[in-house]
């Protein structure tokens, strides 16, 4: 599937029911842009999806990469998804991972241009978080 912003290459996954709430429309599959990190409904989803396809520093483990895809998704709008951002950063702690790590080293991929910007986001989720 092509994203539908930059038309990049995608990943689609599944959205476990846990997450439904902060999936695209409450999609069950959902796909994240290799290039832009746009987060769109999905008609179909992957049960192994290789989220090392939009970047090396992705987790690899479903339980931490598919809340990751999931916050970047609300990043748009941090202020009417701050509850939903507050969970799955918290989430995504909870499987091992350091999302603003994790968010570092999207940024510094040559190969990841997102879409919004990431940059100040990150500096607001931190303030989530602590």
């Amino acid at each position: 599937m092509a994203c539908s912003v930059c038309g990049a290459e995608t990943v689609d996954f599944l959205v476990p029911d846990a997450y439904r709430e902060y999936a695209p429309d409450g999609a069950h599959a959902a796909s994240i842009c290799s290039r832009c990190l746009t987060v769109e409904a999905a008609d179909e989803g992957c049960e192994d999806p290789d989220f090392t396809r939009v970047s090396g520093a992705f987790p690899t483990r479903p339980d931490a990469a598919v809340p990751l895809a999931l916050a970047l998704g609300c990043c748009e709008s941090l202020a009417t998804n701050r509850a939903a951002l507050e969970t799955l950063l918290e989430r995504i702690e909870r499987a091992g991972v350091d999302p603003l790590l994790a968010l570092d080293r999207l940024l510094a991929e040559p190969s990841v241009e997102p879409a919004i910007d990431l940059e100040r986001r990150r500096v607001q989720l931190e303030a989530l978080l602590y």
